[in-house]
């Protein structure tokens, strides 16, 4: 149990002045107007503000006091994380060369009268590549593909499924290269001839190849109802996106799937045409974090002792590259590199090694320990005394604040040619506080008993939380038998945010491949030898629940349906559902009796006629067989994918 911070002195400004007041009447009874209006008692008040004050600093001691002791064992404060998001640069109109978007790019929210601007930093270069239509071709679902190339730039309507279209045929567009991260325009001039479908939503699934599978396209905007009227189509690309070759034509390509109609959904009677395809770029899309880069900061000149700390212009540091620099004058060799390390216990004396406490932007160069026979140990190098020592580099930034909403960065700090505009199209998630000292507290108890070190499953949880703190979950599992045994998987969920209706993007619960990294190179310092360490997601077992239930009488219906599916998709979540809230546990089975209980649990519904489960994989969209149970290895989490309902009125 830790003990609570103690006041020193707990008086406050107001009984300050009511102290000075009983002394007025004791020592100077003449004094007898003590209203706030006499000039005797204005000075109370002041004298009383500016110890109100010196009580406060005097009470943070204790604070300091903490953090010192926890610096002693080896607790810091964890930093503040960087929230993230994809944000997409909108093109003034279709170029004929790539536009090439540096990685440093600043993008912003509005500023507002009471707001700073939340600024993010892109972390890549992103190159929006033009593109064209170049090929076409049908494919039928038990059939080979067909080259309609030809017979498009003939003019002819060119019918996209077969005859008597089925689920699994598909139309193919090639485009004259590969958009890696791209926004592409296909304009479409078609014919109301693909009769049956509501235009409103068609069964149709667009799709691009990454070298070994399809991946699903995002859709924008598609105003040609199912192939049934001219319009446009905007689709968001993969970063993935590469070329590949159908019947011998090499190019960029893309294809629209007839998917299976869902219950209460028309398909195609007849298959749609289209007469005309164009195609070209508008936009790309890149990882941005909320951070702004320093570069090239100087910290002053080196006094050439063991021992030197340098403070940093603009703390925190979000995790990132950091390195130090360090110019030898005398020598005249130029920038030195220094690498960050965690501390100094195993730096020689010739070890170019600093550490940064990320929090307060300290930075630290290694120390000399006398020895029992008197001598001097250095741990780390010692710059040369007057070489100058800057920062390459770093970001700073993170927290909260940068969990913006969908749209809000829309303002570029800096121009760029032939760039319009720039926006998120979904909220920023992963920005976390930095660590409160009160959590610390409970933390330094468990970092003594584990001393840093991963034995038993909960220490490599408690480990890898030390380097992805915006983690949503961290779950370890110790896998193999026999001559197997003694590995263990770590399975990390990252932070995910739904939609109104409490749908996940499945690419959304793929942790960053930097964070896995980093969490490997954490464990790999700390664990056993000869214990074998696997980071990375868990696996999501799709669930697609087909149900029917009765609305009780005088219940809305739409409203019904969407308090119906909200409670589906919130119940059989990884990161909030289950029947804890706390996320569905790993390797509990999904069962229909929860849906039955979920959806009878829903206001206005009388009740639940049937319930399905069919297990689905969330990558291609292809479900199993109708069961009432869907077993879950150890390693698994429930995943909701695509529920459907049916209400039937009272």
């Amino acid at each position: 149990m830790t003990l609570p911070s103690p006041d020193l002195d707990d008086r406050r400004f107001q009984s300050l002045v009511d102290e000075a007041k009983r002394l007025v009447q004791q020592r100077c009874p003449e004094w007898t107007d003590h209203n706030v209006s006499d000039p005797g008692v204005t000075l109370i008040e002041a004298f009383a503000t500016m110890v109100d004050q010196l009580v406060y600093r005097l009470n943070r001691v204790p604070e300091k006091n903490y953090l010192t002791f926890l610096d002693l064992i080896g607790v810091r404060l964890y930093p503040p994380t960087a929230a993230r998001t994809d944000v997409t640069f909108r093109l003034s109109a279709p170029q004929p060369e790539a536009v090439r978007v540096r990685a440093g790019t600043e993008v912003a929210t509005v500023r507002t009268e009471t707001e700073e601007a939340v600024v993010f930093t892109t972390g890549r270069d992103l190159a929006i590549v033009p593109c064209d239509f170049a090929y076409l071709a049908t494919r039928a679902a038990d059939g080979e593909a067909v080259d309609r190339t030809q017979e498009l730039a003939l003019g002819r309507d060119v019918p996209c499924f077969a005859p008597a279209p089925a689920p699994g045929d598909a139309l193919y567009v090639g485009l004259s290269n590969e958009v890696p991260a791209g926004v592409v325009v296909l304009r479409l001039d078609c014919r109301v001839e693909g009769v049956g479908v509501d235009p409103l939503r068609p069964p149709l699934r667009w799709e691009a190849w990454d070298g070994t599978q399809w991946r699903g396209c995002e859709i924008e905007k598609d105003d040609t109802g199912g192939f049934n009227k001219s319009g446009e189509l905007i689709l968001h690309l993969p970063r993935t996106h590469t070329g590949s070759a159908v019947l011998r034509r090499t190019g960029g390509w893309l294809r629209c799937r007839l998917l299976e109609p869902e219950p209460g959904q028309p398909g195609y009677v007849a298959p749609p045409t289209v007469r005309r395809i164009s195609a070209f770029t508008i936009g790309g899309t890149v990882e941005a974090a909320h951070a702004e880069t320093v570069r090239e900061e100087v910290l002053g000149p080196s006094e050439g002792v063991p021992g030197q700390s340098f403070q940093l212009a603009r703390p925190p540091v979000v995790p990132g590259d950091f390195v130090i620099e360090v110019a030898d004058v005398e020598a005249g060799s130029g920038w030195a590199d220094w690498t960050r390390v965690d501390d100094f216990a195993h730096s020689g004396p010739d070890d170019r090694h600093i550490t940064l406490d990320p929090n307060s932007g300290r930075v630290d160069f290694g120390p000399a320990v006398r020895e029992q026979d008197g001598s001097l140990r250095h741990y780390g190098a010692v710059p040369r005394k007057g070489s100058p020592v800057r920062v390459r580099g770093y970001r700073t930034g993170g927290g909260r604040r940068g969990n913006v909403a969908r749209g809000a960065l829309r303002v570029l700090r800096s121009s760029l040619p032939f760039v319009a505009r720039v926006e998120n199209r979904r909220p920023a998630l992963g920005g976390v506080d930095g660590e409160t000292v009160e959590s610390a507290r409970v933390r330094g108890p468990m970092t003594l008993r584990t001393l840093h070190r991963a034995v038993v499953p909960h220490d490599y949880e408690l480990l890898a939380r030390e380097v992805a703190p915006d983690a949503a979950r961290v779950h370890c599992v110790p896998v193999g038998r026999d001559a197997e045994a003694g590995g263990v998987r770590l399975l990390v969920v990252p932070s995910g945010r739904g939609d109104e209706q409490g749908r996940i993007r499945f690419d959304e619960l793929i942790p960053p491949p930097d964070t896995l990294e980093q969490i490997t190179r954490h464990l790999d310092e700390r664990r056993p030898i000869g214990a074998r360490v696997m980071v990375e997601p868990p696996f999501y077992q799709g669930v697609t629940v087909v149900a029917s239930v009765g609305a009780r009488r005088g219940a809305v219906v739409e409203r019904l349906r969407e308090d119906a599916l909200t409670a589906l998709y919130g119940y059989f979540n990884p990161l909030t559902g289950g029947p804890d809230r706390q996320g569905w546990p790993f390797g509990r089975p999904i069962q229909a009796g929860e849906a039955f209980a979920v959806l009878q649990q829903v206001p206005d519904v009388d009740l639940v006629d049937d319930v399905r489960l069919f297990p689905a994989d969330p990558v291609t969209g292809q479900r199993g067989e109708a069961t009432t149970r869907i077993a879950l290895d150890r390693h698994a989490l429930a995943f909701s994918y695509e529920h459907q309902l049916r209400v039937r009125e009272a």
